[in-house]
């Protein structure tokens, strides 16, 4: 797959991941990201800057790589493995916009989230445009693809974990302990919660809206409320 932008570059480098090779701008001039690339060796190509606008849908700033295809794991490989007392794991329900995926991964990340679980089919894909709105944080957080989210609750909850749903005629959010194994589950931009996840949930939260406007990005919800979990905690 390929990934692009300077912030991403610049943490795939640091971080020593793989990279099979580069694509540069000829005018690419940015000193820190050349140096790490000779320091690693890595084979690169210069071509046009309109070149680079074909492999890639999105502002590149004059640098593209082509890596293996981002790492995914099985349930067992993260979940029995997480050692902590309360753990707080995400579930997407369905999600479509890897915009709203690659900002849940950067909060996630940002806030000490354990991991992230996704469907197989009918969501959205770990593409380049995830990775450069992750801003690199997708290196750090476990993704986890799952074949059906509701046998997967049934696996949390026999593991311990409390599930919440997000809908918008759910509890005031502010008003929950969290002080418990959580996974929050962020659903659809457009259809929300799916019906069945929704009865499988051990409870739905909301946010109490006071302007004219009734609903929140995806993202933006997820970031609301997990600073929130984070917060009590503390």
């Amino acid at each position: 797959m390929y990934i692009y932008g300077k912030n991403v570059a610049r943490e795939k480098l640091h971080n020593n991941g793989k990279i099979n090779k580069v694509y540069l701008s000829e005018k690419f001039s940015d000193k820190e990201i050349l140096d790490l690339i000779r320091k690693n060796n890595i084979k690169v190509s210069f071509v046009k800057s309109y070149e680079l606008d074909k492999k890639v849908d999105g502002l590149h700033q004059g640098i593209v790589m082509e890596i293996d295809d981002i790492k995914t794991y099985s349930y067992d490989e993260i979940i029995p493995n997480i050692k902590k007392d309360n753990p707080v794991i995400v579930m997407l329900d369905h999600l479509e916009d890897p915009h709203n995926f690659g900002a849940i991964i950067r909060t996630s990340e940002a806030l000490g989230i354990d991991a992230i679980i996704i469907p197989n089919d009918r969501s959205v894909k770990v593409n380049s445009t995830v990775v450069k709105t992750s801003v690199g944080a997708i290196e750090y957080i476990p993704i986890i693809k799952v074949v059906n989210l509701n046998d997967t609750i049934k696996k949390l909850k026999k593991d311990g974990y409390w599930i919440m749903a997000t809908d918008m005629d759910g509890e005031d959010y502010n008003k929950v302990d969290y002080n418990m194994p959580i996974c929050l589950i962020i659903g659809n931009e457009g259809k929300g919660i799916s019906r069945m996840v929704r009865e499988n949930s051990d409870m739905v939260l909301s946010i109490p809206m006071k302007g004219k406007i009734n609903s929140l990005n995806a993202s933006v919800s997820c970031a609301i409320i997990l600073a929130n979990i984070m917060r009590s905690r503390k």
